[in-house]
């Protein structure tokens, strides 16, 4: 039996996208996902990337993270298309600060599925069900300036330009880069 999803969107092609917090069942998907896209994941998810390059390794990812999502410690979820099971994307609620109440998001979408706006609308329905439910009242988005896609997710999703954070992010044997915060605020 396949498990209700959190949360839907629908395309302007009238096809719809549901989103599942994460389950033992998408292992083998997110695998695949990662690989699809290890490219695409190799600088800003490192760690996603080097926990789900074998099934055996997804399963472990799937198993620490549905921990993480029952503790709430970090929240992770998954998009797919409504008459699929594949991964096409991932959403992390991270880094939860619940006496500053405050939360960071990151993302990151399969190459078929980019510029459809799947990923903003998700960022939106998800920020509102943090403010709503959870309580959290700011929501932070870090990004590179050359990442225009996600610089877009940001901006599309309400979410505001604050600073430059400078040498905040360090990929893998490259220098340090620095990042751009974007905030949303719960009203």
């Amino acid at each position: 039996m396949e498990r209700n999803p959190i949360f839907q969107i629908r395309l302007k092609e009238e096809s719809v996208i549901h989103v599942f917090k994460v389950s033992e069942k998408d292992a083998w998907s997110i695998c695949d996902f990662v690989t699809a896209n290890e490219d695409r994941l190799l600088d800003f998810f490192p760690s996603t990337r080097a926990q789900n390059l074998t099934p055996d390794l997804s399963k472990r990812f799937v198993a620490q993270k549905e921990k993480q999502f029952q503790s709430n410690e970090e929240y992770l979820y998954v998009l797919k298309p409504v008459d699929s099971r594949k991964v096409i994307g991932l959403v992390y609620l991270k880094e939860l600060d619940w006496e500053n109440k405050q939360g960071e998001f990151a993302y990151a979408i399969d190459y078929n599925y980019e510029g459809k706006g799947i990923t903003s609308q998700i960022v939106k329905k998800i920020s509102n069900h943090a403010f709503q439910e959870l309580e959290l009242k700011t929501l932070q988005i870090f990004v590179h300036k050359t990442n225009i896609p996600s610089v877009r997710v940001a901006e599309k999703s309400n979410f505001v330009w604050i600073r430059t954070e400078k040498n905040k992010f360090q990929p893998k044997g490259k220098e340090p880069m620095d990042m751009e915060l974007y905030e949303r605020y719960k009203s």
